[in-house]
């Protein structure tokens, strides 16, 4: 045995050694709990709209992308309902590991102000993990409507106090609190239809069951160019490339209007920073993809990318500015 032992080259021994070493300092960084590796299973992508609407089709434009980027299934899940809080929830409860995340609109921002007995705290419960995109919203009429403008529309309001109707995707989300800002610009009055969801309300529009609506440009621009609706204005403060000949609403008349919809992802608090940071360059990678940016330039999408910082920061902005419309417009949730 000896002399077997001499045979052994040094080289090999002290590659052994190393090895030894360093399977060591493995087990101690486990035992001091380093981070896991991330991700190890498919991720669940929470969307609280129903399918069809802005929201669902930004999440289903990136998922692959984020799929591809992190190596594991993005399962997009539509939880639908009271304004988006039904599968906000969802996400707030999730463990903080990554693996639920969900993606957000202004609803974010206005259901603590308008929703009474949340299980949760939306400033408290979520951390901020990026701004996909802006969503302008675009305000359209039925294509039978005898409104073609947006001083057309007023003028049939104002002789017509509260008998023409608006739909909106639900309760305070964006499209509604868009419309109150419209109708408070243009000292108008209409009767608000809300709908559970962006999909059903333009469909109803189509119809000609309801009057008037805004909607994100991601929902309304591909039937507005085929004549299905008729766009008046976008919210927006420029014009969106995929409907050039549409004005904004300053553009038509309605001084200091300007009201972008957006839509930014989100994980349950506590996640760590370092996993907040993967899903972000996830995400941003998804949306440098050029058949995603081709595809959202089309639909009137803005793509943005910005991280959790500047996130943060926006939400702040606009936790101010939709808390004076909510006061002003008496938005409520019925």
């Amino acid at each position: 045995m000896p002399d077997a032992i001499r045979t052994i080259p040094r080289r090999a021994l002290l590659g052994a050694a190393a090895a030894l070493c360093a399977a060591a300092g493995a087990a101690r960084a486990q035992g001091q709990g380093a981070a896991p590796a991330f991700p190890t299973r498919p991720l669940r992508f929470i969307v609280p709209y129903p399918p069809g609407g802005g929201g669902d089709t930004v999440a289903r434009l990136i998922a692959p992308g984020m799929a591809e980027t992190l190596g594991q299934p993005v399962v997009v899940e539509n939880r639908g309902g009271a304004g988006g809080s039904i599968g906000a929830a969802a996400v707030a409860q999730a463990a903080p590991d990554g693996y639920t995340f969900l993606l957000d609109a202004m609803g974010h921002i206005v259901n603590p102000l308008v929703l009474r007995g949340l299980a949760f705290d939306y400033a408290r419960a979520f951390a901020p993990i990026g701004l996909i995109v802006f969503q302008p919203q675009i305000l359209a009429v039925p294509a039978t409507s005898p409104a073609r403008t947006v001083a057309d529309l007023v003028a049939l309001m104002r002789t017509r106090p509260g008998g023409l109707s608006f739909g909106s995707s639900g309760n305070a989300t964006g499209p509604h609190l868009a419309s109150e800002l419209f109708l408070l610009r243009a000292g108008a009055r209409a009767v608000h239809v809300p709908y559970r969801g962006g999909a059903p309300a333009l469909a109803d529009l189509m119809a000609g069951s309801i009057d008037f609506l805004f909607g994100t440009a991601g929902t309304l621009t591909g039937v507005a160019r085929e004549g299905r609706i008729r766009a008046l204005a976008v919210s927006s403060a420029r014009r969106v490339a995929a409907l050039p000949d549409v004005p904004t609403m300053q553009e038509a008349g309605i001084a200091d209007y300007v009201f972008d919809e957006w839509n930014g992802l989100f994980a349950p608090a506590g996640t760590p920073p370092a996993i907040l940071a993967r899903l972000h360059r996830a995400m941003a990678a998804a949306l440098a993809q050029p058949s995603v940016r081709e595809r959202m330039a089309t639909i009137g999408i803005v793509p943005v990318g910005d991280g959790p910082e500047p996130f943060a920061a926006l939400l702040a902005r606009q936790r101010a500015v939709v808390a004076e419309v909510v006061e002003k417009a008496q938005v409520v949730v019925q």
